[in-house]
């Protein structure tokens, strides 16, 4: 189940404490809009480092099945799927 993303209208960003306080309690990223449209997003860096290292991980898994000669270091591929969800 994927949790909904928190929405805060931009005015909010004026009170930088508490947004800072709300991107590092979230485990979602926060979309900011304005007049009631999106805007921007923002997310604390625990989380921006998690998303990056889930796209990179799927970019070599991607180049990784897309290249059947490429065998060294292979692994079974529920080992590493169960890898990955075990250390969220």
């Amino acid at each position: 189940m994927q949790i909904l993303p928190k929405i805060l209208p931009i005015n909010e960003l004026k009170n930088t404490a508490n947004i800072s306080k709300t991107c590092k309690e979230s485990d979602t990223p926060i979309v900011i809009t304005k007049n009631g449209y999106s805007d921007m997003v923002l997310m604390s860096v625990e989380l921006y480092e998690k998303t990056i290292a889930k796209i990179q991980t799927a970019i070599l898994l991607n180049e990784a099945l897309n290249d059947p000669k490429r065998s060294e270091g292979a692994v079974e591929l529920n080992s590493f799927i169960k890898g990955l969800v075990d250390n969220e």
